[in-house]
């Protein structure tokens, strides 16, 4: 019984420190010195919706709502990731950024 208390605890101890950093790295992007490529913006925003969010649940824009369909295109391409592995995905990502860009 210990054990898996002791278990359960870590696991959310784990979870909260890896929430943190994600939530970290979402700040770190807004502050970069250059603005990234629409193709770098778009996997981040997939990855942050997938991480926040999951498997995509709205339907998709009209073709006129461009940047809208980009979005929902971006974020449909990370369905079936887990939360976890999209975060750590975001998390690795937008430090490539901040390398690339500086903050």
């Amino acid at each position: 019984m210990f054990q898996a208390h002791l278990l359960r605890g870590t696991l959310t101890l784990s979870f909260f420190l890896h929430q943190a950093d994600f939530d970290e790295a979402a700040e770190e992007v807004k502050k970069l010195k250059t603005r990234p490529t629409d193709e770098e913006l778009k996997e981040l925003y997939g990855f942050y919706k997938q991480a926040t969010v999951g498997d995509i649940n709205i339907e998709c824009p009209g073709m006129l709502d461009l940047k809208g369909k980009a979005k929902w295109e971006a974020w449909n391409l990370k369905k079936g990731i887990s939360k976890e592995d999209a975060m750590n995905a975001y998390i690795s990502k937008a430090k490539t950024m901040v390398e690339k860009y500086g903050i």
